[in-house]
């Protein structure tokens, strides 16, 4: 699943720099509106997408998938498919940042955008079967990050009843 070279590094807000203005101008530029599904869906931008995700680059998947996004027919199950991969990309990132709960809704959204036929007929090339994998390692990931802050905030109350010793 290569699309050409991985940014330097991944943006995550708050912990790495954005990258500059324009840097990924020409991957979108593949994307364009008046481009057929079948097309869209082996545009460089959507490749680069998935490659960018699959190598843990969040941010920049979500860049570089939107144009493709924007160029599908409303209400197309490829713009709704499209759409799964971008909050599953958002999911990751919020992970990244340290916001489980926000991962749990993106998952919950992908998941919807991915449920009973909205995917079938859009061609066996897609790699459903290993976003389905990314999106159920981001709901375990998530369910396991809201179980830590549950027992941290737990402990944390649990220490202030705790009779102190008063200072001398």
């Amino acid at each position: 699943m290569s699309a050409g070279l991985l940014p330097p590094y991944a943006y995550v807000p708050g912990k790495t720099p954005r990258h500059a203005e324009g840097f990924f101008d020409a991957i979108r530029a593949t994307a364009q509106p008046d481009m057929g599904q079948a097309a869209l869906l082996r545009s460089r931008a959507f490749t680069a997408g998935l490659a960018y995700l699959q190598a843990g680059y969040n941010w920049e998947a979500h860049e570089v998938l939107e144009p493709v996004w924007l160029a599908l027919p409303a209400g197309s199950a490829a713009r709704g498919f499209v759409q799964g991969v971008i909050q599953l990309a958002n999911a990751r990132l919020k992970l990244e940042m340290g916001r489980p709960r926000a991962a749990v809704r993106l998952c919950a959204i992908t998941r919807g955008h991915w449920q009973g036929d909205a995917v079938q007929g859009l061609g066996d090339d897609l790699p459903l079967a290993w976003l389905l994998e990314l999106l159920a390692d981001a709901e375990n990931r998530a369910a396991r990050e809201m179980q830590n802050v549950q027992n941290n905030a737990t402990n944390t109350d649990a220490r202030a009843d705790i009779p102190r010793k008063p200072a001398n």
